[in-house]
């Protein structure tokens, strides 16, 4: 059996390959494909269904969040792996060779996974407020390891308006070492870094082809290391990310419409309150779950966001089962941007109510993605100066609140979750490339993931 190190290269597709002068070669040696995406195509959906083999209505992950029904709260961007369900590709891999060995690296739902060595961002909290930057890891020795060869993961570089190659350079610097040190079968690797500006510039930006070169370069480190180390490579990707001007606040629909309740908090601002609301909606980019609290309420929930301008779709249940997306954690709709359209989360209807955390990059506070947080605020004045000081703040051990992001969505050019339009694939599909041909078919679907990557291996 040989190793085999797969990239997940975030964002990445076959028209930019191009721009990808050693994912290209890899290509040259092997093949690339589109690769068939799955509904919502966003991060832990298109992960759990890259490495389960299933679709969500199997493995349970949704979307990058959702509603906590018997909690009555929105948790998005959780870590453990046990919310996924059913046999991932190491599990399989292990039936057969009971010492086949795994690294994760920073690949989500990291924590608790099954693998040999792992790695994944987890800041510490704590008591005064204070938001200290680390990562989990398993053992937890590796992660002083790498942190004492290469310094803290720097955490406002993977999310956040100073995200950039910084992190994938610092993930692909520590999965090299992992390789090289502990030669496992399987090693997962997450570079991030296309997410970045295909949202803020948007994918048609000239601009971006130097990212595309940048994440090529740190791909490449790992490439080598596999040649190197006798292991096959495959570079895939989650989503592609298409063009949008269009925020659509469907919540704020949702409010306007008498189903959303709000709570207003003691020092003045407004924060949802989703138990007692009859619906609302976590928002993931293109895609956002609706939770109808009474049942009859659903046809005429279903019929305001059909109606309303920027959605495409409004799936209930059985809309849900024709994409494979019905399992119980799913909104009881789920709606369906159009093209060039995206879901933000807002439900306050004037901005000096928004809540707290909205002027801040929160991603697990917040009841729906933000790509917002990829900008400093625009209206703000010297914002490198308020920005300095807030770090100020933050090194001499006081409390500070980073209110650096602006509540206009219109800054943000590109998004995804949506399926990709027939005959499109090349740029809005995610892409397979392979360095063996073993394995190479002319359509590949993000389900056939789990068991190419097996025969791969093992020679089916």
């Amino acid at each position: 059996m040989k190793p085999l190190i797969v990239i997940n290269v975030v964002g990445l597709t076959l028209d930019m390959l191009p721009h990808a002068p050693r994912i290209r070669a890899l290509a040259e040696r092997g093949f690339a494909r589109p690769l068939g995406t799955v509904f919502p195509a966003v991060t832990c959906t298109a992960q759990a269904s890259l490495l389960n083999g299933t679709m969500p209505r199997e493995h349970g992950i949704v979307a990058n969040g959702w509603y906590f029904r018997d909690l009555s709260e929105v948790w998005l961007w959780r870590q453990s792996n046990r919310l996924v369900q059913g046999e991932r590709i190491y599990d399989a891999a292990r039936r057969r060779q009971p010492d086949y060995t795994v690294a994760k690296m920073f690949w989500w739902y990291n924590m608790y996974a099954a693998v040999n060595w792992s790695m994944t961002p987890r800041p510490s909290y704590p008591a005064d407020g204070r938001k200290v930057f680390d990562s989990y890891s398993q053992p937890p020795e590796l992660r002083d390891e790498l942190q004492g060869e290469l310094g803290v993961f720097p955490l406002p570089r993977f999310w956040g308006p100073i995200a950039g190659i910084e992190s994938s350079r610092w993930i692909a610097d520590a999965s090299r070492r992992v390789f090289e040190k502990h030669r496992p079968s399987l090693t997962l690797v997450y570079l991030p870094h296309l997410d970045y500006n295909l949202q803020r510039l948007g994918p048609d930006d000239p601009r971006i082809a130097a990212d595309i070169q940048l994440v090529d370069a740190e791909a490449g480190k790992l490439i080598d290391a596999a040649d190197a180390g006798g292991s096959d490579v495959v570079v895939l990707s989650e989503y592609a990310i298409t063009a949008v001007n269009q925020p659509v606040h469907i919540n704020r629909v949702l409010r306007e419409a008498g189903y959303l309740t709000v709570r207003r908090e003691p020092l003045g601002w407004e924060t949802l309150d989703y138990g007692a609301s009859r619906a609302f909606a976590v928002s993931d980019h293109q895609a956002a779950h609706v939770y109808v609290q009474r049942p009859e309420d659903v046809a005429s929930v279903k019929e305001l966001l059909r109606h309303t301008a920027g959605i495409e779709q409004v799936l209930d249940r059985d809309g849900q089962r024709q994409i494979g997306l019905d399992h119980e954690r799913s909104g009881d709709l789920v709606a369906v941007a159009a093209p060039g359209a995206w879901f933000t989360y807002y439900f306050w209807l004037d901005d000096r109510v928004a809540p707290d955390y909205a002027r801040t990059i929160d991603i697990h506070r917040k009841p729906g993605y933000d790509p917002v947080e990829l900008f400093v605020d625009p209206q703000l004045r010297f914002p490198k100066l308020r920005m300095a000081r807030r770090l100020g703040q933050k090194m001499l051990g006081f409390r500070y609140y980073m209110d650096l992001i602006g509540l206009d969505a219109n800054i943000v050019k590109g998004s995804h979750g949506r399926l990709p339009t027939a005959g499109k694939e090349s740029a809005e599909a995610p892409v397979f490339v392979s360095s063996s041909r073993a394995i190479e078919r002319d359509q590949i679907a993000m389900t056939d993931v789990k068991q190419m990557l097996l025969d791969l291996q093992f020679g089916d």
